[in-house]
C-alpha cells in the first residue's frame, strides 16, 4: 500500500474532486455507498432493455445520465476554480 497525501479540490462529499500524483488532471472519488447506486441504476437499465421495456429504460437512463451530468459540472467547476483545463 502507498500512502500519499491530495489536497481537496472540492468538499468532502459523495463524490470529491481530488488531484493524485502524479496524474496530471483530478479524479472524482466516488463514495462506496454512491457507487453502489450507481450500480443499481445501469442493472435497472439493462433489465429494462433485456425485456424490451423502453419506457422504463429510457427512464433508467435519463436518471443515470442526470447523475453523470451532476458529477460532470461538479467535476468542471472544481477544475475552474483551479486554472486547470479540462482534459477533453
Amino acid at each position: 500500500m502507498e500512502r500519499t497525501e491530495a489536497e481537496l479540490f472540492t468538499d468532502p462529499g459523495n463524490d470529491a474532486v481530488v488531484p493524485l500524483p502524479p496524474r496530471h488532471f483530478p479524479g472524482v472519488l466516488i463514495q462506496g455507498d454512491s457507487l453502489s447506486i450507481i450500480r443499481g441504476d445501469v442493472a435497472e437499465l439493462v433489465e429494462a432493455c433485456a425485456q424490451g421495456d423502453i419506457d422504463d429504460a429510457h427512464e433508467a437512463s435519463t436518471i443515470l445520465l442526470a447523475h453523470f451530468d451532476e458529477l460532470l459540472a461538479r467535476y468542471e467547476s472544481a477544475l475552474e476554480a483551479h486554472g486547470i483545463k479540462r482534459p477533453y
